[in-house]
């Protein structure tokens, strides 16, 4: 298992180099550049030598190797010698990747809003596992009852109901209408865990776009769940199992939910990257200051920095996740051997 992993790693450098390549590319071909912010009135040759400075004239090879020494070496040791204050070689003066908007690095905003998505699209994608794989595997059980139709019913909902729709009548009915919670998420809220009001607001206003990621989570996990526990209840090994006297939970447990959990968990790797960015709707109809909402207005401000480093780590998210999710089938069926 551990070569395993150690083949997949090294296979993902040249499969992340070659993404980056690609990301440069396109965005580099997007009109605008680091000037293109600045006031009408700088004259040319400023910007000409602002350009000059930020390297914005070299060749496009040594621009997109340049950038990658930036974000695969320089932001790291940064973002490590933030977290365990100690300083590695030349710290003050190493150079990061710049916000076009900003003039900052763009990293530094990357992490000031990271914990706002995770509080959202975390608690969302761990309730929407927990809801979808018991949920499923019971309308499986019981197929074709009142319970798979109506969990059939509400899957439908879930996929036919735009986040953009689902978003705004929550705020109208539980804030416009009842009064019950608050209609846009305080960024600036800073959770007090000694303070019960501090705690209730942020689960108030967390309830919103969580149940309304949690439900689109729910209905894509639910119907991989049902779908996967039919298949392997008509396996023979299941027939083996019951007719050798095994209980039904030991055989739901052990054998039917454990070798049905390989497409959820394939779905699940697949999907953390890319809820990141799907999360742009959710993030702007309930003004949260998050990732999603970053690469939108970054795409608006034409900062092309910002949205390549977005870009990639979604990218890294991508890759890294499908290594876990290989790891996790030789735990989820026997059968699997990586040797």
């Amino acid at each position: 298992m551990a070569l395993y992993v150690v083949r997949r790693l090294l296979l993902a450098i040249p499969t992340l180099l070659a993404i980056s390549l690609i990301i440069f590319a396109i965005l580099d071909l997007a009109p605008g550049d680091p000037t293109s912010q600045l006031p009408l009135t700088v004259p040319a040759e400023v910007r000409d030598q602002i350009r000059d400075s930020l390297g914005f004239n070299d060749p496009f090879l040594l621009r997109w190797w340049n950038w990658n020494k930036l974000m695969v070496i320089n932001e790291p040791l940064h973002l490590f010698e933030s977290v365990t204050n100690t300083c590695i070689g030349d710290c003050e003066s190493r150079d990061r990747i710049i916000s076009w908007s900003s003039r900052s690095p763009a990293m530094d905003t990357v992490y000031e809003r990271l914990p706002q998505t995770l509080w959202v699209l975390g608690l969302a994608l761990v309730f929407g596992v927990l809801i979808a794989v018991p949920i499923g595997t019971i309308q499986a059980y019981k197929q074709y009852s009142w319970f798979d139709n109506l969990g059939t019913v509400i899957t439908m909902i879930g996929f036919s109901v735009p986040v953009f729709v689902l978003g705004p009548l929550f705020i109208y009915f539980f804030s416009v209408r009842l009064g019950w919670l608050p209609t846009f998420y305080t960024t600036t809220h800073d959770v007090q865990w000694t303070s019960w009001s501090s705690i209730w607001f942020q689960i108030k206003q967390l309830l919103m776009p969580v149940a309304v990621l949690t439900l689109f989570n729910a209905a894509a996990f639910g119907r991989f769940a049902r779908a996967s526990v039919l298949e392997n209840l008509n396996q023979g090994y299941v027939r083996t199992a019951r007719s050798k006297g095994a209980p039904e939970r030991i055989v739901l447990t052990r054998h039917v939910l454990r070798n049905s959990l390989i497409p959820v968990v394939t779905l699940l790797a697949l999907s953390i990257p890319g809820i990141f960015g799907g999360a742009i709707i959710t993030e702007n109809i309930f003004r949260i200051n998050g990732l999603g909402q970053l690469l939108l207005v970054s795409i608006g401000q034409n900062d092309i920095p910002m949205v390549q480093s977005l870009v990639f780590i979604f990218a890294v998210l991508t890759v890294l996740f499908n290594i876990v999710a290989d790891v996790m089938y030789g735990f989820l069926d026997p059968r699997i051997r990586y040797d």
